[in-house]
């Protein structure tokens, strides 16, 4: 591994980290750190590959992945944007947003970080890479469920009321 390129986006993911959530006392920022790692060590270790056999089942499926990781991503921030009306950064929203994606399920983002994880996953998928795929995996779950403590605590009984109406990250099952 080149750690030249490893040790600076590391740090520059800690700062994104630290900036973004923790400062805020938005704790799944921890979490999610292990999400965004993991996904970036899969694009380290995939990139020489991304475009190898592009009609292959898994180049097919990660595409797939990928282009779906892009819509909840900016479908998902559009919305925390506009209607989540934010005080600082688009995470510290000040009313609940249950509109578009939201209206189905409460982590659009969450499942683009997935999403993104699992397709480029999927471009080389070796021992190591489903090993990282899982870490993404468990992070992002695991930061799903910090926040949404983090939401109850912001909007009280709305949220859980929002949590009993949706799902937390695929509509009508998960």
């Amino acid at each position: 591994m080149n750690y030249t390129i490893i040790l600076p986006v590391t740090i520059i993911i800690i700062l994104f980290s630290w900036f973004l959530s923790v400062k805020h006392k938005r704790y799944h920022g921890i979490a999610r750190f292990f999400s965004f790692e993991s996904i970036f060590i899969l694009v380290y270790l995939n990139v020489k590959i991304w475009f190898h056999n592009p009609f292959s089942l898994y180049q097919i499926v990660s595409w797939i992945l990928l282009f779906m990781s892009l819509y909840f991503a900016f479908a998902g921030y559009i919305l925390l944007k506009k209607v989540g009306k934010p005080t600082t950064n688009f995470e510290n929203t000040s009313t609940l947003v249950k509109t578009g994606l939201y209206n189905y399920i409460r982590h659009p983002l969450y499942l683009s970080l997935f999403l993104l994880g699992t397709g480029v996953m999927m471009k080389h998928p070796g021992n190591v890479q489903l090993i990282l795929g899982a870490v993404n995996l468990i992070s992002v779950y695991i930061t799903a469920r910090i926040e949404e403590r983090e939401m109850t605590a912001r909007f009280g009984n709305d949220y859980n009321e929002y949590m009993k109406e949706t799902k937390m990250f695929i509509p009508f099952l998960l």
